[in-house]
């Protein structure tokens, strides 16, 4: 009785034996049973409730057995979620599982279609290869045949048929298995895009671009990333934020739909206090947020942001910054966002860094070039004063050779004094000697000019143009005595600043002028173009219009100021 306790409930398949003996009654009075008349009653019992065993005389277990197995299989198929089906040579479909027929009539049609034709073509690769006697060619095991299913480029499937060979090696049928590949399919066409996409935005050396300076290869980068996340990503709102290595700040260099004040936020390349932004620089690995209000790391960016999603930006295995996009919906982001956003920022960085180091290359092969130059000709302008001082002497009393002579020297000066200033680079203004013949100017006259430089050359230099042309001139010697001087009681009428400075950059004295109540006109200067916190980048997107390159002249310089003053 122990043994029979641990049986509740039978199954029985009350056979012509069983049902004209006494067993049956005897179960009832110990087990919970349910008789079966036939195989398929007891099929149907199974396939609705649960036994603890089934009873049967021998004789109909065998074919339950193997009925059951069958079932099993059946249920396999229509269980998976790949269509199964086999057809005949006449393009009857013999069999097809739940999830072939639950696609619509003209899926199904090409789909039984491709089968008929696979099924032939398994016959005539089969045929003997001439009219005689020889036999059949059998086809290897595993012989399978592959084809891709369009329809209407809206729904891709992929088939995979293999012929069914009876025993004599005829083919009978043909077996096949179907799949739905329309995401696979518009998820490889959206990575093709991206990689298309990343290869143009990496191509910074173009017989086009090569014309550009410096600051417009800036711009064009900038417009092509914001085109490809708006049209190729769908992203609306996001920023770019490089490491600064020295200082392991993450600078922002582009920001698109996102409030100003997001740039604002210092953030530092450091796992904790730092924001989801700081999180992903130390660490390397992106982040989604599917709600930023339930996000401790998060700090505030778009206005109604619910959820983000950032991704590192990587060189060589090596953070140079971070990718980071926001929507105002809950779990907007999924996992083939991360993976588009991871591919979309390597050629992010790429771009960046190549567009980087051109500008370094600019920087020091401007300096090495002119330095080169210098050498190159300073034998032969040695030589030409040396001719002019002996014909000096030889013609003494001829007043007009000796006008020819004065001026030839005055030009050889001022050849010496312009390489001079080029050699010094970002640290003098080319031809400053000119500034002398500046007189007051109408349209200066009277305007108030800040100007803010910590190379005492290029600040004196500049003030005292200014001042000859009638300007009232400040100058400062650092970023910080700049904004002190701008929130002061004085109202200026221009800003002009270096964008490397000790304390302020360029780009935070350009913001602070930006928020007084006049907003002057800024100009910003930078050596060669050498940006390495990105305040051009950052000022361009919120209104900047003149950049001077050091060194410039002074013309260059005179031209920028009145027109920003005109502006």
């Amino acid at each position: 009785m122990n043994d029979a306790a641990i049986l509740h409930r039978l199954l029985v398949v009350t056979g012509p034996e069983l049902r004209n003996s006494k067993i049956l009654d005897l179960l009832d009075r110990q087990f919970d049973t349910v008789n079966a008349a036939s195989i398929e009653e007891a099929l149907k019992a199974l396939r609705s409730g649960h036994f603890d065993a089934i009873l049967s005389v021998a004789g109909d277990f065998l074919p339950m057995e193997r009925a059951i197995a069958s079932q099993q299989s059946s249920l396999i198929l229509d269980t998976i979620g790949e269509g199964v089906c086999m057809v005949s040579p006449d393009g009857r479909v013999c069999w097809a599982n739940r999830r072939m027929r639950q696609w619509p009539p003209e899926i199904q049609g090409r789909i039984f279609a491709q089968c008929q034709e696979a099924l032939q073509n398994f016959i005539e690769a089969a045929r003997p290869a001439a009219a005689g006697n020889s036999p059949a060619t059998p086809l290897p095991a595993g012989h399978c045949k592959k084809f891709a299913i369009n329809i209407e480029d809206k729904h891709f499937f992929e088939l995979v048929c293999s012929p069914v060979v009876n025993g004599v090696g005829t083919i009978t049928q043909v077996v096949a298995i179907c799949w739905d590949a329309t995401n696979t399919r518009r998820l490889q066409a959206k990575l093709d895009a991206i990689d298309k996409a990343g290869r143009e935005l990496v191509r910074l050396e173009g017989d086009s671009i090569a014309k550009l300076n410096v600051m417009e290869r800036l711009k064009l980068l900038e417009d092509k990333i914001i085109k490809f996340c708006r049209q190729l990503m769908h992203f609306d709102h996001f920023s770019i934020r490089l490491l600064d290595f020295k200082t392991n700040k993450l600078e922002p260099v582009i920001n698109v739909g996102m409030p100003p004040e997001a740039a604002d936020v210092e953030l530092f390349c450091e796992p904790d206090g730092n924001g989801i932004s700081g999180y992903v620089a130390s660490t390397g690995r992106s982040y989604i947020a599917p709600d930023v209000a339930r996000d401790p790391r998060y700090i505030a960016g778009l206005n109604s942001a619910r959820s983000s999603l950032t991704v590192p930006l990587m060189l060589h295995d090596k953070t140079i910054g971070i990718f980071n996009i926001e929507s105002n919906e809950y779990a907007f982001f999924t996992e083939d966002d991360r993976q588009f956003a991871e591919i979309f920022g390597r050629y992010l960085a790429i771009a960046l860094n190549i567009l980087q180091l051109l500008i370094v290359e600019r920087y020091t092969t401007s300096g090495r070039l002119v330095r080169d130059v210098a050498g190159e000709i300073a034998g032969p302008l040695n030589d030409i004063a040396m001719d002019a001082a002996a014909l000096r002497e030889q013609y003494i009393g001829n007043d007009e050779v000796q006008q020819l002579i004065d001026s030839m020297i005055q030009n050889v000066n001022k050849i010496r004094a312009g390489i001079s200033a080029a050699s010094a680079g970002p640290q003098r203004i080319i031809d400053s000697a000119s500034s002398d013949s500046f007189h007051q100017d109408p349209m200066l006259r009277d305007k108030r000019i800040l100007v803010a430089d910590d190379q005492p050359s290029i600040r004196q230099t500049i003030q005292a143009i200014l001042t000859r042309c009638g300007c009232v001139v400040d100058a400062a010697a650092d970023g910080a005595e700049a904004c002190a001087l701008l929130v002061g009681e004085g109202r200026y009428d221009l800003v002009i600043s270096d964008i490397k400075m000790p304390h302020k950059n360029g780009y935070e004295i350009f913001t602070l002028a930006q928020k007084l109540g006049h907003a002057p006109p800024v100009i910003l200067m930078t050596g060669f173009g050498y940006d390495p916190a990105h305040s051009i980048t950052r000022a361009s997107q919120e209104g900047l219009r003149e950049v001077l390159c050091k060194p410039f002249k002074v013309d260059q310089l005179m031209s920028a100021i009145r027109k920003a003053i005109t502006a």
